[in-house]
């Protein structure tokens, strides 16, 4: 392993940490990265869909990722209600994806329209029964062990960031049945630890768009 391969992997094995283990109370500060890198890989996978072509495989791809990346970036940014409706609904979107490929299934339009319903349904049910604080530690702790295995697949694992990107998860679990038990039993401790930490700490809501400058 090279040097800044090294460095670049001590850097998102960090990040994944950061999100486990304090994900809610850095939510504010994550939220926007989150939102960005969500909204590239929602994206490309739309252009993917569309047009099938291989994921990020296109100058389409990449600029359609980014800009929709950006677009969920300053909504979080903005608007708290956004922000939580885009982690659950990336979380609801991820999961099924990954569920539906693991058991098989080719990613394409119908694969990725279940994944849109899942993740509006996740996005709503979350803000309706106002358990905001329960989703975004959960999908916290568990989307940064899905960054942890991403970083330790594709520096150590044999396969490219480009391969990995659309499921993580999905492509650990099918590999081995140990990074099954390592999802969950690091996702659980993350999620176990921040709602001890976080027991009596409250999330103050925010709209920046209509605050006075």
């Amino acid at each position: 392993m090279s040097f800044e391969m090294l460095c670049m992997t001590m850097i998102g094995l960090l990040f994944g940490a950061v999100l486990i283990f304090g994900g809610y109370r850095l939510f504010i500060v994550l939220l926007p990265i989150w939102g960005f890198f969500f909204g590239l890989g929602l994206g490309a996978q739309t252009v993917q869909v569309i047009f099938g072509d291989a994921f990020l495989a296109t100058i389409t791809s990449w600029v359609v990722g980014f800009i929709v990346g950006i677009i969920f970036a300053i909504l979080s940014y903005l608007f708290y209600i956004v922000a939580v409706a885009l982690l659950s609904g990336s979380f609801g979107y991820a999961l099924a994806v990954g569920l539906l490929t693991w058991i098989g299934l080719n990613f394409g339009f119908i694969v990725w329209a279940i994944g849109i319903v899942a993740g509006i349904i996740v996005a709503v049910l979350v803000l309706v029964l106002n358990i905001q604080k329960y989703a975004i530690i959960a999908i916290t702790a568990f989307g940064g062990t899905a960054a942890v295995i991403y970083v330790l697949l594709a520096s150590v694992g044999g396969l490219s960031p480009i391969q990995l990107a659309a499921s993580p998860v999905a492509t650990a679990i099918s590999n081995s049945f140990w990074w099954l038990l390592f999802f969950l039993v690091v996702g659980i401790a993350g999620f176990v630890v921040q709602l001890r930490v976080n027991g009596s700490y409250e999330i103050e809501e925010y709209n920046r768009y209509s605050t006075p400058v």
